[in-house]
């Protein structure tokens, strides 16, 4: 998905001319003439991932805009710009809340890095939160991604069940973000900040799983040489998420059942019981009710866990949520692995959204994962998911082998066809043609000297491949490069 940016100046012409330079680049622009029309925009609208915003407009100015902006508690990045450059007016505007500034008229190139830093001071500023709200087991339904229908009745019965002890039983395949369900209904409870111990049920050593679960004393059986409080007593005043526990063996799903309904555990060796203050929400990617009828599942632990239960869908049941999903991945990979990559190019998400992620959530996410470590372009190209869109990476040519006879052949020949149409620097009335055309055309004319070989040509050039397919993108020469190949 394109980034948007909020341009605010109440000059046109200079919005218009910032406007092109970003969406050259595939920026989404959004227009305001004025800091009230901005502030209004951002406090309305989601989605506005950073500001450009004139310092001297009439009215308020863009000081008191960002200082507004900065009170309300919104933390989107603003790059400010003047016509004064002064070392007082930049002060001014970092105490403010500003990431960066620029002096008008500002090139391209400065606008682009501008605005790039602070989208990525923005990705940075978000997954700080993000890993702060996880440590401290504060994550809430804001923070589940997706708008899709079926995420929407999830986050309803979530809040739902956030505001009392009701057992909570989350229904779904592997992979779909139970665990997440279960750490937002416990951010959004009264049990916000206290423990949230996961434990998953299927990874449990048989012979360990009494001793992990509640606990033992020391010498209670052999190897016990100290003592163990056990899940339960470590998520004391908190949640208990028990992860997977349709795998749970029949004698422990006693001894659970007796621990939900009296609120205490015996641990391994011990004399008396121990009271807990624990909140269960408990899932599963297995259908309970078979268990039971299997008879490998107990029916009144069945219901005792089936309180409350909540269906996770399936990716390829939400769809319309792959998108910002990878949006959320790409932001969060960009900040853990240094990387700057904007997006996904239009044909890799069309073939993304349509494909059927039988791992769910977990896989499209390591698949993002994957892209973005091997990605060389600003956004994803279908070659970067080759287990989905089924091409391919481009293997580089070795430059020993970049030209083989047959196509030296083939590029002395265009050579000789267009030896007579070379490259003009200067126009009919003999002025400086400008540098874009020029670069236009020296690009066209190294296609056709070089037969479409585009190692040969950035090689040529003297700048990378992904810089040549931007610059040919960007030049309308597409067309030509097909033609070639």
């Amino acid at each position: 998905m394109a980034k948007t940016i909020l341009i605010c100046d109440d000059d046109p012409t200079q919005r218009r001319l910032i406007q092109a330079v970003l969406e050259r680049e595939g920026f989404y622009v959004l227009h305001t003439e004025n800091g009230p029309e901005a502030f209004e925009r951002l406090s309305t609208t989601s989605g506005i991932d950073a500001v450009i915003l004139d310092l001297v407009m009439p009215g308020q100015s863009g000081i008191d805009t960002l200082k507004d902006i900065r009170a309300a508690g919104i933390r989107t990045p603003v790059v400010v710009l003047t016509g004064n450059g002064g070392i007082d007016t930049v002060v001014k505007a970092m105490q403010a809340g500003a990431q960066d500034f620029f002096v008008k008229p500002a090139s391209p190139e400065r606008i682009l890095v501008s605005v790039r830093n602070a989208l990525q001071m923005g990705d940075l500023s978000k997954e700080v939160t993000r890993l702060k709200k996880q440590a401290t087991n504060r994550i809430g339904f804001d923070d589940l991604v997706g708008t899709s229908g079926t995420m929407m009745m999830v986050r309803r019965l979530g809040e739902r069940a956030a505001k009392s002890n009701i057992p909570v039983l989350i229904l779904g395949e592997s992979g779909v973000g139970k665990e997440l369900i279960a750490r937002a209904i416990q951010g959004s409870s009264e049990r916000a900040g206290k423990p949230f111990v996961a434990v998953n049920c299927g990874a449990l050593p048989e012979n360990l799983v009494e001793s992990i679960l509640f606990g033992h004393e020391k010498g209670s059986f052999t190897g016990a040489s100290d003592k163990h409080l056990g899940k339960f007593q470590e998520a004391n005043g908190g949640t208990l998420f028990l992860d997977e526990v349709g795998e749970l063996p029949l004698d422990m799903q006693v001894k659970l059942l007796r621990a939900l309904q009296e609120g205490e555990i015996d641990p391994v060796g011990s004399k008396r019981p121990v009271k807990v203050d624990v909140r269960i929400i408990s899932a599963t990617n297995r259908n309970l009710a078979e268990q039971v009828e299997a008879g490998r599942f107990r029916e009144d632990l069945f219901y005792r866990l089936n309180v409350f239960p909540i269906e996770a869908p399936s990716l390829r049941e939400r769809r319309e949520d792959i998108p910002a999903l990878i949006e959320h991945f790409i932001r969060r990979f960009n900040v853990e692995e240094g990387k700057r990559v904007s997006g996904v190019a239009p044909e890799a998400m069309q073939q993304l959204s349509a494909y059927d992620w039988p791992g769910n959530v977990r896989q499209l996410e390591n698949t993002v994962y994957r892209a973005i470590i091997l990605a060389d372009s600003p956004y994803l190209q279908p070659f970067d998911f080759p287990a989905i869109s089924g091409v391919s990476q481009p293997v580089p040519v070795p430059v020993a082998q970049a030209v083989e006879p047959a196509v030296i052949s083939e590029q002395r020949e265009a050579t000789a066809q267009l030896e007579d149409q070379p490259v003009r620097i200067l126009d009919q009335a003999g002025h400086l043609r400008k540098l874009e055309d020029i670069e236009r055309d020296l690009i066209e004319h190294a296609i056709g000297v070089y037969a479409g070989h585009m190692s040969e040509v950035a090689r040529r050039l003297g700048i990378g491949r992904s810089t040549l397919y931007r610059k040919v993108r960007d030049c309308g020469l597409e067309g030509m490069v097909k033609e070639a190949g």
